[in-house]
């Protein structure tokens, strides 16, 4: 049986199976979602799209790149990038939901 190992994240982001792919959450268990409008590594959820995608900050002191995760700049604070996407919760979810996942056609879930 060939067993693949989740992959390596920062501290604060955890892994979780889900239905054979592997899901990604924050310590309070919200899923984490990318946005198709965002590129180059900055985020254009501001304001509010910010206030219902809530972006996710990097702990101060966090190592600045784990695997395919970076911090990137957000005004005076620092926000998770996963492969060059800034990653953001949904204000709607409760922990263990994915409601945010195809909205508006644009928030896409981060499983790997």
């Amino acid at each position: 049986m060939n067993e693949t190992l989740p992959p390596t994240t920062p501290a604060d982001i955890s892994v979780f199976e889900d239905r054979g792919a592997y899901v990604l959450r924050n310590q309070e268990g919200l899923a984490l979602y990318t946005y198709d409008l965002d590129v180059d590594g900055r985020s254009h959820c501001t304001n509010k799209c910010a206030e219902t995608w809530p972006p996710v900050l990097a702990s101060e002191g966090a190592s600045t790149v784990v695997g395919d995760w970076k911090s990137i700049q957000r005004g005076a604070v620092r926000q998770w990038s996963y492969r060059g996407k800034p990653v953001y919760t949904y204000s709607k979810d409760a922990p263990g939901e994915t409601k945010g996942d195809g909205l508006d056609g644009k928030w896409r879930l981060v499983s790997i």
